[in-house]
């Protein structure tokens, strides 16, 4: 492979805003586009040679051949781009269908690029044919980026845009229904920076009261000095079950400590009656719903909880739900003494109004 820019490459990162930000507001304007929820993807392309990065600079190729070959067949011979690889299923994205797609085998990678297709949006160039566009403002990186994949087709995409706040405030509010993470601004005057913070991100702002029923300890933590790592959070479903729905992390080494003496009184020896207990069974460890279940993002370890009565509640941050659970890691707010455990279900939580993905590619 032989390109203008070669791996690896950082992207471009985001640092997080409150609100769309006004087109006067940097210098040059701006550009707005949905915010993908996906993997980040660089795209290195010379002739039949296809690299695949991710964020973190680890090839991705061979998990999405049906990526590899469309990239083949619909992009120049010679160019890099930015961008996010996706995986809709019914007019919608679907992280989870997605991290499905990392798999070591290759008999199954195969089957799910097949059964689960993904697809790639565009939404920068890096290089075009021998000439680096690293340097250049954005609003020629855009242009050019049309111009390259003005004849691309499904399952290659190039995100929409718009200089205009008031369509980016609009797309904020319904994109979210097909899956989307929110809305990035783009400074159109800048140049490509690599790992630099120079974009902004608007996401999705919402709270919830959970129930804590566990925690995790710290990967720091010792006999002596015990410390909080992650508080274990559930919300009540319609058939009574506790359903695990993800983890608030965020907090300093002492507050941690404090948090171990804070939830001491509620720890339980005894699983028997635990919402959660079923974890230890073997066949459990096969349901990624449960707090102590394997997954191929844990790498073996030691995802073991220290199982609290579900007694106590805190109303936690979140940007959005997948499926049934929290996306991200929920932050801490409050403690809510005031509030029933029991009370704590999915009908608290914000029903968004669905659209369909094909009206966002569009």
């Amino acid at each position: 492979m032989d390109l203008p820019v070669m791996p690896p490459v950082q992207p471009m990162l985001a640092k997080s805003v409150k609100g769309v930000p006004a087109q006067d507001s940097v210098d040059g304007g701006l550009s707005y586009e949905p915010k993908w929820d996906g993997f980040r993807c660089l795209v290195f392309r010379d002739g039949d040679e296809v690299v695949l990065a991710s964020r973190s600079t680890k090839e991705l190729t061979r998990y999405f051949p049906d990526i590899v070959a469309a990239v083949k067949a619909e992009l120049p011979k010679r160019c890099v781009l930015d961008g996010e690889i996706f995986l809709a299923i019914d007019g919608r994205l679907e992280f989870d269908a997605l991290s499905q797609r990392i798999h070591p085998a290759d008999s199954r990678v195969q089957m799910l690029a097949e059964t689960t297709p993904a697809s790639f949006v565009a939404f920068d160039l890096l290089a075009l044919g021998s000439e680096s566009l690293m340097d250049e403002p954005f609003s020629v990186r855009r242009a050019q980026l049309e111009k390259a994949l003005a004849t691309a087709k499904p399952p290659i995409h190039v995100t929409r845009t718009t200089t205009d706040a008031a369509e980016a405030e609009r797309w904020f509010g319904t994109f979210e229904g097909a899956g989307l993470d929110g809305i990035v601004a783009k400074a159109l005057a800048k140049p490509y920076a690599p790992n630099g913070r120079t974009m902004l991100k608007i996401k999705h702002a919402r709270t919830a009261d959970v129930v804590v029923a566990g925690y995790r300890l710290h990967k720091t933590s010792t006999d002596e000095r015990p410390l909080l790592g992650s508080m274990l959070l559930g919300l009540y479903a319609e058939d009574g079950a506790l359903q695990h729905v993800g983890v608030a992390a965020s907090f300093t080494e002492a507050r941690r400590a404090e948090l171990i003496d804070e939830l001491a009184p509620l720890v339980v020896t005894d699983l028997s009656d635990h919402p959660w207990g079923q974890w230890q069974e073997a066949t459990a460890h096969a349901d990624s719903r449960l707090p102590g279940g394997q997954s191929r993002w844990s790498g073996g370890k030691d995802l073991s909880f220290v199982p609290l009565r579900p007694e106590r509640v805190v109303e936690v941050g979140y940007e959005h739900m997948e499926g049934d659970r929290f996306r991200h890691t929920a932050q801490f707010k409050r403690w809510r003494p005031d509030r029933e455990p029991t009370s704590c279900g999915y009908s608290q939580l914000e029903e968004v109004a669905k659209y369909d993905l094909k009206d966002v590619l569009t």
